[in-house]
């Protein structure tokens, strides 16, 4: 509750006391006549005359006209605690000083001071205190409107600053899947079929294969593919006969709709025939599972050397090679399949390991990545010892953060196989610390 400094009546709030002030102490209207205070009329004077100005007798007995001297403090006595002043100036500081308030337009004669309700000035007249009291008001207003107006238009700022970055943030969420899809091979650009045609185009257009033997290998590719049998264009040899990659793809699939690996099948849309999506080693243990045949996945899921390396993979191939091996032969040869080795993006076949004098160990890689013509090359290499720096990896040479080897280790019966099926729902590789 706020109180009206000039009658006392008891308000709302600080803009009611403000509103009326302005409205009832500083409207139009005469002057008193003790004082020059001015009321909103005759009525609101004479109120303010019995309350402000009383004399003996009933207070409505004075008439409006019949000014009389009012008791109270001398022309230079403070009007606030009725100290006596020897000058104007004297009582402006004296009550800057004593009662830390402005004294404005003081002159003599002067028997009331009218303190600003919204601040601590005290004015001489109504008429200076409703001047004062206006520029207070219209500083408020101006205030209340730049700040409005600031606040408003900081809103809108940050309302478009945020739409931005959420459409950003959806754009480049895009652009990361569709990344993902063209590198899994998930972006329905063609599979195999596509691929192999496309290749062949480009080497027409580039003058390296003539039209005629064009059409003479798309023949004999569509006759691969309805058969299901490797051409020789996706394998390196043609001693055995392999599946092609698009019968691979539908093995796969086929062991998915026996409920191995359900999890993986579903990044897959189960289906990976007719795309370009890389098999990895989950895929490839559930292909060989369905088949029979005992495997399992080791994971070395973090560098364990410096510069990223992973000399922990390569003991680890030393001793799957070495099981068995009789001491003092400078080359053993195993009847153990070749390894699984897969990384982020590519996948390969080691077939051995090499120890070298100094205790150093190098990988022996089949990699898919080299021609069929140049792995001819290397297989005819004579020496028995040495071996074709292409097929060579040594442990600075595999720094990829994340390497899977699927190995393996014989033949499920049966029920292993249904326990591998049942297992397979929640599929978990064996980790390497």
């Amino acid at each position: 509750m706020q109180v009206c400094d000039v009658c006392g009546q008891e308000l709302l709030s600080e803009s009611e006391v403000r509103s009326h002030l302005a409205r009832v102490h500083l409207g139009p209207g005469p002057p008193c006549p003790f004082c020059g205070f001015r009321g909103g009329g005759y009525d609101q004077l004479r109120r303010h005359i019995d309350a402000a100005h009383p004399e003996p007798g009933p207070q409505s007995s004075r008439p409006l006209g019949a000014a009389t001297a009012a008791p109270g403090p001398s022309p230079l006595a403070c009007p606030l605690c009725g100290e006596a002043a020897a000058s104007a100036p004297g009582l402006e500081a004296h009550v800057q000083a004593r009662h830390g308030r402005l004294l404005l337009a003081t002159a003599p004669g002067n028997k009331q001071l009218y303190e600003c309700p919204m601040c601590d000035l005290v004015c001489a007249s109504p008429q200076i205190l409703q001047e004062h009291v206006d520029l207070h008001l219209e500083e408020c207003s101006f205030s209340e409107g730049i700040n409005v107006g600031d606040l408003e238009l900081a809103r809108q700022l940050q309302e478009e600053e945020d739409r931005q970055q959420r459409l950003e943030e959806v754009k480049k969420e895009k652009e990361e899947f569709k990344k993902l899809q063209r590198q899994y091979g998930l972006d329905d650009s063609g599979g195999y079929k596509q691929q192999f045609l496309k290749n062949m185009e480009r080497e027409v257009n580039r003058g390296r294969m003539q039209p005629f033997e064009y059409h003479k290998r798309k023949t004999d590719m569509m006759e691969s593919l309805a058969f299901g049998v490797d051409d020789g264009k996706t394998k390196s040899s043609d001693h055995t006969l392999i599946p092609s990659i698009p019968k691979i793809q539908s093995m796969i699939e086929d062991a998915w709709k026996e409920g191995f690996d359900p999890r993986g099948a579903s990044h897959f849309n189960n289906r990976l025939r007719g795309t370009k999506a890389w098999i990895g080693a989950c895929e490839i243990y559930s292909l060989l599972t369905s088949l029979r045949l005992k495997c399992r996945v080791i994971d070395f899921h973090k560098p364990t050397g410096p510069m990223g390396t992973h000399p922990r993979l390569f003991e680890w191939v030393l001793s799957y090679y070495s099981r068995g091996r009789e001491d003092g032969a400078k080359v053993v040869c195993t009847s153990k399949p070749p390894l699984y080795l897969q990384h982020q993006g590519h996948s390969r076949t080691v077939v051995g390991i090499e120890e070298k004098k100094n205790r150093t160990l190098c990988l022996l890689i089949f990699d898919p990545g080299c021609p069929s013509q140049e792995m001819q090359k290397l297989l005819r290499h004579n020496s028995d010892v040495t071996f074709p720096k292409q097929l060579q990896k040594f442990v600075g040479s595999l720094k990829d953060k994340q390497y899977q080897i699927v190995a393996v280790d014989g033949v499920l019966l049966p029920e292993e196989k249904a326990a591998r099926l049942e297992a397979s729902q929640v599929f978990t590789a064996e980790k390497i610390p």
